[in-house]
């Protein structure tokens, strides 16, 4: 039984192979990812998710598919990837001296070769604090370009990790899959990781 990762994130790609469970296929689904009005973001994660996993699932058969959506969140706001630099120093202005939520939704489909499903949903979320920022850091780290592209206009992969004052929870939900949730659900679903 193959492996499908549905989502073009590298970073999933690679904390999948990380802990022995290279995906056989990457195939991101192209969906739109825009929440319902007054949709909570643990619930849009969860939602987009599911979607993703279902959209790519139809593709495959004797497979499992796995696929997850992270966000971040202050409050009920979610904080998407930032647009240009002056969204990211709104983004990150707001974050800094407080704590704010990430949120995977995690959802793995098993489709057997009899077209039998098996499915799972995980909802993952963790505390993020950062430090108090002067207007200098946060433009010396929008200078490195680092915030690009990503989720709350921050990574922990980097130097984005240095303003980082606490973490409650998973520490790889935070960079886009809670690993202990993934591998007990691949394993659950008969995948075994390999060496």
């Amino acid at each position: 039984m193959k492996l499908v990762l549905a989502s073009s994130s590298p970073r999933r790609k690679e904390l999948l192979t990380q802990i022995g469970f290279k995906p056989d296929v990457v195939d991101s689904p192209d969906i739109p990812e825009i929440p319902d009005k007054r949709e909570k973001p643990a619930d849009f994660a969860r939602r987009m998710g599911v979607e993703k996993a279902e959209t790519v699932a139809g593709k495959y058969n004797d497979a499992i598919i796995i696929a997850a959506d992270t966000l971040v969140a202050v409050g009920a706001r979610i904080i998407g990837k930032a647009a240009n630099r002056d969204e990211a120093f709104r983004d990150l202005s707001l974050m800094q001296g407080r704590n704010h939520r990430v949120f995977t939704g995690m959802c793995v489909i098993r489709k057997s070769s009899d077209s039998s499903l098996q499915t799972s949903v995980k909802l993952v979320e963790t505390v993020v604090r950062f430090k108090h920022m002067t207007a200098d850091e946060v433009n010396w780290y929008l200078d490195s370009g680092e915030w690009e592209g990503k989720s709350g206009s921050f990574t922990l992969m980097g130097i984005g990790a240095g303003f980082i004052e606490s973490i409650k929870g998973s520490h790889t939900n935070v960079i886009g899959l809670p690993l202990c949730e993934a591998r007990n659900v691949l394993m659950g679903m008969g995948l075994r990781p390999k060496v």
